[in-house]
């Protein structure tokens, strides 16, 4: 088995190769622009993971590695619009840097090019695989329209949050896996449960990021202790706190939640406060463990060497920190 650090590496040098025509320079330089930012580059690291854990070639499976990619990095673009985000790590994203409409013509050709890659699969595997990228896709869409629908929506309850994390987050992960998993020879069944296991971990991945919001350490991990809070962002905290709290708790969240001035540091000690109230964050910690043990359990099922099975438990437990 590759190293995981080994098959990212492979990935950022590929992402590096990628040629672009030079004109229109405008439709082209964000696309090299946004791919030049960097990141893990895990999802299309998992890709070839699936690959490798059936035996399967890894620079075969390459193409279709970038094609998630690219396709990712299309939807933090459009993302970036949407939100009207002024940084994407740590750097000025396209729609700042050019406009919006630059940014919206060079993501559809980032679109465009993922399918491209991903059309390099073997032709037995083509419309199987196909079909896999084009329901990953939908579901990051439906994901990211139900997210932007919970921001002025004040009755969303737990399934519909999971469903929307499900959708925008882990998708992609499953997808990720399964092409890589039939592409390395795995049958069905195999591949299905691997994808099964990889929406499962992203649940968990995104609870477990929901709760280091308000919770972790910003030295760290990098993060802004209390974004979440300060945005009102519809996370699994919130709503569970808005489930759970009664009486003066209740107005006083209420109350934090409709403000549009306030001091942010008092806002995320209030309801950090209120969180601590009604033990949201253990319920937080219960529901990520509930969805990292299916992730496991699916894993428990698929047909591979115990040393393998072992790497992708290796791998989950680093994705899920255990100590905030």
């Amino acid at each position: 088995m590759r190293k995981l650090e080994d098959l990212q590496s492979l990935i950022a040098n590929a992402v590096a190769d990628l040629k672009y025509p030079e004109y229109p320079a405008e439709l082209y330089e964000p696309i090299k622009y946004i791919l030049a930012l960097g990141g893990k580059r895990m999802r299309p690291a998992l890709l070839l993971m699936a690959c490798d854990l059936f035996g399967g070639d890894v620079e075969a499976a390459l193409p279709p590695a970038l094609a998630i990619e690219v396709f990712h990095n299309f939807t933090l673009m459009h993302d970036d619009i949407m939100d009207n985000a002024p940084k994407r790590r740590g750097k000025t994203t396209v729609h700042e840097k050019w406009n919006n409409n630059v940014a919206i013509l060079s993501g559809d050709v980032m679109l465009v090019e993922g399918y491209r890659l991903m059309m390099q699969v073997r032709n037995d595997l083509l419309r199987t695989v196909l079909d896999i990228f084009n329901d990953t896709a939908i579901g990051v869409c439906e994901g990211q329209q139900l997210d932007m629908t919970f921001e002025t929506s004040n009755n969303i309850g737990i399934a519909e949050y999971i469903n929307m994390i499900r959708l925008k987050t882990a998708v992609v992960l499953g997808g990720a896996l399964k092409i890589g998993a039939l592409i390395g020879e795995a049958d069905e069944k195999d591949a299905s449960l691997l994808s099964e296991f990889g929406i499962n971990l992203g649940i968990a991945f995104q609870l477990q990021d929901d709760i280091l919001d308000v919770y972790g350490n910003p030295e760290k991990f990098g993060k802004q202790v209390g974004g979440d809070i300060i945005s009102n962002k519809k996370t699994y905290l919130l709503i569970k706190a808005l489930e759970l709290v009664k009486g003066t708790d209740a107005e006083e969240l209420a109350r934090w939640i409709s403000l549009t001035t306030f001091d942010a540091t008092e806002k995320v000690a209030a309801v950090t406060e209120i969180y601590n109230s009604v033990n949201v964050r253990q319920q937080a910690e219960a529901e990520m463990q509930a969805y990292a043990e299916k992730a496991f359990e699916a894993l428990n099922s698929i047909n591979l060497p115990e040393e393998n099975k072992q790497y992708l438990r290796d791998f989950a437990d680093g994705l899920l920190v255990r100590e905030y």
